[in-house]
């Protein structure tokens, strides 16, 4: 089986219901980023010791399935998969749970004082570039709001696992 289909040569690329946008537009940015975010966590799961977080990631991951298909589709009566408030409902959870461990979670950090903890972090970044993309093109198309806010809580999430899983909590010195 190939892989390419020539059909995106001249620039533009099919979305989930056959529609063909440039391949710059702010949808394809949208559900590129979530790819980019998907492939992150990916990578920071090969870093996370903690069995827990590390399963926790990997239904982070399948999740992101569900939210670049909602962003790759124009026509919403043809998606499958929707996020639900017990998507969000189970970040929450996640965000308490970590966070309540930590002994001072107030307070900016200097990031990365573990190789587990730098990996997340640059997810979380990646999930709020995610999220002013999402939020740039809910300025021109609706956009299912539970997707918004679930990368929301999501970025919460890889930072609350990512500060729970540094060596130190080294405060940012002004």
């Amino acid at each position: 089986m190939s892989i390419y289909t020539k059909t995106g040569d001249k620039g533009e690329t099919s979305l989930f219901d056959n529609k063909r946008v440039p391949k710059d537009h702010i949808r394809v940015e949208s559900y590129g980023t979530i790819d980019e975010l998907g492939s992150w966590i990916g990578l920071s799961r090969h870093y996370v010791d903690d069995e827990e977080i590390y399963d926790k990631l990997e239904q982070i991951q399948n999740k992101l399935f569900t939210v670049a298909a909602n962003l790759a589709t124009e026509d919403t009566s043809q998606l499958k998969h929707h996020i639900g408030e017990g998507d969000i409902e189970e970040l929450e959870k996640t965000i308490d749970y970590y966070m309540e461990r930590l002994a001072n979670p107030k307070g900016f950090i200097v990031t990365g004082s573990s190789k587990r903890a730098a990996y997340l972090h640059v997810a979380r970044t990646v999930c709020r570039r995610a999220e002013r993309r999402i939020i740039s093109l809910s300025k021109l198309v609706e956009i299912d709001p539970l997707v918004i806010k679930y990368i929301n809580r999501l970025s919460d999430a890889l930072y609350a696992m990512a500060r729970f899983l540094e060596d130190d909590q080294l405060e940012v010195r002004y």
